[in-house]
């Protein structure tokens, strides 16, 4: 595209963005789903954007791919995800795979994929694809399978988790998280077994700096998959719910 065709595609660009406006600024609740390859992972990188969502009066889950059984029983790991989920007023889903086993072949596309047709939502947040945990990367694969298969139905977003995330870009969207930092941290805290005392304050750090990014005291940041259809974006979302 030359300089002249892009000039000539700039009314069309803003038509387009307004119309994306007003539509978002509606009534309408969404659905959006937050995938993690653990019990705690949408939490520590989400956890304020999560809030802001729910309290906006969005649908919010979140995708656990195991449920993080390990060296603390699955009992314990799920009644903490379960506290988390009450804190962030979100829902506790699972792909029922194992914690450290993660399995990515047609037989779990499909069934990851039916896990997210039966939702529809409108958003799925995911792990940035190349985390240095092989359960994220699974969970990412499993997520951007689904998108693709599913035509593209919802827009597909990833987000940063502490120290498993590397060589994420600048954010496209940032979320201001400043007054949902209590919440958040709660969030976190009540994954009591994995030592948030030590993990907590690796992702606070990133919030700062992304706030840093975005003028605002902290924040959290995301980056849109290419290919996403108009119609959702999180930051409308949060604005539309606040009206209400």
């Amino acid at each position: 595209m030359n300089r002249r065709d892009l000039l000539k595609s700039v009314p069309l660009a803003a038509a387009a963005t307004a119309t994306y406006s007003v539509a978002q600024t509606s009534d309408r609740k969404y659905k959006i789903i937050f995938t993690g390859g653990h019990p705690g992972d949408p939490e520590y990188g989400c956890g304020g954007t999560i809030a802001r969502l729910t309290s906006a009066g969005h649908d919010v889950a979140l995708l656990y791919m195991n449920d993080g059984a390990w060296e603390t029983s699955a009992e314990i790991r799920i009644a903490e995800a379960k506290k988390a989920c009450e804190i962030l007023k979100a829902r506790p889903l699972y792909a029922n795979q194992k914690n450290g086993h993660a399995i990515v072949d047609n037989d779990h596309y499909q069934a990851f994929q039916k896990i997210l047709e039966a939702e529809n939502p409108d958003a799925v947040i995911t792990h940035w694809p190349i985390d240095t945990h092989p359960d994220h990367r699974a969970i990412t694969n499993l997520t951007f399978e689904a998108w693709k298969q599913l035509k593209h139905r919802f827009a597909l977003y990833y987000y940063e988790v502490a120290e498993d995330t590397q060589q994420f870009p600048a954010p496209m969207q940032y979320i201001d998280i400043t007054a949902e930092v209590p919440v958040k941290k709660a969030a976190c805290y009540a994954h009591a077994s994995q030592t948030p005392d030590y993990f907590y304050p690796f992702q606070d750090t990133i919030a700062s700096f992304r706030g840093l990014e975005s003028s605002a005291k902290k924040a959290e940041g995301f980056i849109l998959q290419l290919g996403s259809r108009f119609g959702f974006d999180l930051r409308l979302a949060i604005f539309a719910g606040s009206l209400r």
